[in-house]
């Protein structure tokens, strides 16, 4: 009765809310238009989305971008869209911000795919917070138009698309043109005992052009940006007083995420990034209806993270290790306590494609991308400060030659204006090299010794139809089958000096796809989606591990199951005056999901990726916006989702049966006012709310405001841009305006003030 109770107040509350509304979340575009439950794209920079789209999309453009969203990054164009969170720590989150969508949290990157311009940017090598999508690889200012796919329900896409497919539209110009473009952060942070703050520096420039059948776009960026610290020292207090060890001081007493006293000792894990971004590409049109495109992309990476300790000697001296006394009880600092690392990544992508567009009977493509690691190197000291300054002693992980490729031969027919079949062959590979060698400098020594490596290789082979038929003047149907074979092999997982190598495995599967729509009236509209998805075991999930001294693995498991999801929605969507709005019902039950955990009913008990028997994820949607709304120039945005994810069976974890799947809060919204004041002066207020969650199975971590916990937050963010003439453009901003201290087990960015400059020719 409570859960009931619970869902009927949700669908009250929606209800009120569509009484309110009056428009879409997302204002279409001149060239995207809805018709039948299905949306067509068109124009001279399509989607590389299926032509015809059975279920949800939302689309920002790269004009709304430029006017009220402060992007520093990519990921950033996705700020407000509808039940989206990307879990960005600070700006140039390069290793952690991972896409969270309606019924997946920030700890499953692998359950969402994201694009750009058909290029997978998505990294399928692991599942994780380390395993982000590569959002380097695309700069705001070459946005044209971001489109997302809620939901798994075209059979183009694969079992990573069960949560969202996200595709970043880039610019291509159809005469010359040229822009440039400077911006800078400001970030005064205050957490524990730290009290400082950090800046960022960023600059662009972009050129363009189109000659008789050849157009280009070159695009070149510079981010330098200081992050606030992301991890802290931690210790338990001691059980017993004692006088041993030197006596410190400035420990700052608190709470761990389950409500347990502790003491942090300092801060870690503060990056300071320079990376540089190139975005190339070059097209011909054979004709007026196929086209081939190259793109050619470079992003260069230096990272450094450093810590700071709050301990202080009796001289006043930062203290990092060894033996200590903290209010008269003794700790020990290992060397590592206080980490830090250099890294120097330079990763590369291409790709190819060869496109009809004729809009006949028959239209064809033909697309290729590569991305590899070419160089991808971390080094660390395994000494503790301030030896470690110098050098020392160290570990160097190099995941060079790491990476993955993919193809696609895709067909549409055209047969009547109301049918039409979309088909294709597609193939990924993923390849994983990590090596991690002692050295005896971790500042510039070469690799000695290895202490661990795991490497493999994993490929899907996928073929799929898709038909979209108007069969009655008010109805449409959308069938699709996807047919995937699946491999894994070439794994090895070893130590310092033994390796196990995993047997090949080959695996089919079938997903189906469906939807139906129905034109109520002019203004109502009603659609119906289902579809499978399987998301297979990525590289690091089946091999990336540990080995006993037995020789036995202890950390991985090379038969973990695929997740398999059956995903539905029911959504009506009315069309009203100046835009549209939309109520949507969605619900997910998976089996078998990926996740790390306890096995109990082994002795001992083994904790390492496993495979979750049954989540039952339902929940409620509705999103709106409006232009002209009470005044001229006013543009409102908003939506609401509630969520009940569920953990239903979990036989090795029996203690997370009945809690709420990680990272899902019950309730989000967002929401965003616009106001064009006149041709020259825009301003942006946008706001954003998540309820509470939690990161454990057994969600044993209620005290969500602490270091490694998932709290719930609202930040609001303000944003003026100013058209000084035709050329200049100067925009201020600010982030967390409310300068909430929110986290999602690193503390989020407090507020922060941005700053930009924009020429255009």
């Amino acid at each position: 009765m409570k859960h009931a109770s619970r869902t009927t107040a949700a669908l009250c509350t929606l209800t009120a809310l569509a009484a309110a509304m009056s428009s879409a979340w997302a204002q279409e575009g001149p060239r995207q238009e809805r018709e039948m439950g299905t949306v067509i794209v068109t124009g001279n920079r399509p989607t590389s989305l299926p032509t015809r789209i059975p279920t949800t999309i939302e689309t920002v453009t790269g004009e709304e971008i430029a006017r009220g969203i402060n992007a520093s990054d990519a990921e950033d164009a996705l700020k407000y869209l509808p039940s989206l969170l990307v879990r960005k720590r600070y700006i140039g989150d390069y290793n952690h911000a991972v896409l969270s969508t309606r019924a997946s949290g920030t700890g499953n990157s692998a359950r969402s795919a994201v694009y750009a311009d058909g290029i997978l940017l998505s990294n399928y090598l692991g599942n994780g917070a380390s395993f982000a999508p590569r959002w380097g690889m695309v700069s705001p200012e070459e946005i044209e138009r971001v489109d997302v796919l809620y939901g798994p329900f075209s059979a183009a896409y694969g079992g990573n698309s069960v949560g969202a497919v996200v595709d970043y539209v880039t610019r291509m110009p159809s005469r010359f043109e040229a822009h440039a473009k400077l911006a800078a952060s400001y970030q005064p942070f205050k957490l524990y005992g730290t009290d400082d703050t950090y800046h960022g520096r960023q600059g662009s420039i972009s050129l363009g052009n189109r000659a008789g059948a050849w157009s280009w776009y070159l695009d070149l960026s510079r981010l330098e940006s200081e992050g606030q610290p992301l991890t802290f020292p931690t210790r338990y207090p001691a059980a017993a007083a004692s006088t041993a060890g030197a006596a410190v001081t400035g420990a700052v007493p608190g709470q761990d995420r389950t409500g347990r006293d502790w003491l942090i000792l300092g801060a870690a894990t503060q990056y300071h990034t320079t990376q540089e971004h190139l975005k190339a590409k070059l097209a011909y049109d054979f004709s007026p209806s196929l086209r081939a495109t190259y793109v050619f992309g470079l992003w260069d990476n230096d990272a450094q993270g450093r810590p700071q300790s709050y301990l202080r000697d009796g001289a006043g001296q930062p203290v990092y290790s060894g033996a200590v006394n903290i209010a008269g009880r003794a700790y020990t600092l290992a060397p590592t306590d206080f980490n830090q690392s250099n890294e120097s990544l330079r990763h590369l992508m291409h790709g190819l494609t060869l496109k009809s567009n004729t809009h006949g009977v028959f239209d064809w493509e033909l697309a290729a991308s590569l991305y590899n690691y070419d160089r991808d190197q971390l080094r660390a000291p395994t000494v503790a400060l301030p030896a470690a300054a110098s050098g020392g002693a160290g570990r160097i992980v190099d995941q060079g030659g790491t990476g993955w490729h993919t193809f696609a031969a895709k067909g549409v027919w055209r047969p009547a204006p109301a049918h039409v079949a979309e088909f294709g062959w597609q193939r990924e590979a993923y390849r994983l090299r990590s090596i991690e060698n002692a050295t005896a400098d971790w500042l510039a020594g070469s690799p000695g010794a290895r202490n661990q490596a795991f490497s493999g290789r994993t490929g899907i082979d996928a073929l799929y139809a898709q038909d979209s038929w108007k069969f009655a003047p008010r109805w449409k149907t959308v069938l699709g089958l996807r047919f995937e074979h699946w491999e894994a092999r070439e794994g090895r997982t070893s130590n310092a000096g033994a390796t196990v190598v995993h047997g090949n495995r080959s695996e089919n599967y079938l997903s189906p796809k469906a939807a139906l729509a129905f034109q109520l009236t002019d203004d109502w509209l009603l659609k119906a989606s289902l579809g499978r998805a399987v998301r297979m075991p990525t590289v690091s999930e089946l091999y990336q591990g540990g080995i006993n001294a037995a020789g036995a693995l202890i950390n991985n498991d090379p038969n973990l199951k695929p997740e398999k999801s059956w995903t539905g929605e029911l959504t009506a969507e009315r069309k009203l005056e100046t835009g549209q709005l939309r109520l949507t019902a969605f619900g997910e039950r998976t089996r078998d999901a990926l996740y790390s955990q306890t096995n109990v009913l082994v002795t001992p008990n083994v904790t390492n990726v496993q495979n979750v028997d049954r989540i039952d994820t339902k929940g409620l949607e509705a999103a709106w916006g409006a232009g002209d709304i009470a005044i001229r120039g006013l543009d409102l945005n908003a939506s609401l989702t509630w969520t009940d994810s569920k953990i239903d069976r979990n036989d090795k974890f029996p203690a997370s049966v009945g809690k709420w799947q990680p990272r899902i809060p019950e309730w989000r919204a967002a929401a965003q006012a616009t106001w064009r004041a006149n041709d020259r002066l825009a301003a942006t207020l946008a706001a954003r709310y998540s309820g509470r969650q939690y990161s454990t199975l057994d969600n044993s971590d209620p005290n969500g405001f602490a270091y490694q916990g998932a709290s719930k937050y609202f930040s609001a963010d303000l944003r003026m841009v100013y058209r000084i003439d035709r050329h200049w453009a100067a925009a201020v901003g600010i982030d967390n305006l409310n300068n909430d201290k929110y986290w999602n087990f690193h503390p989020y960015p407090q507020r922060t003030w941005v700053a930009e400059l924009k020429w255009d020719l």
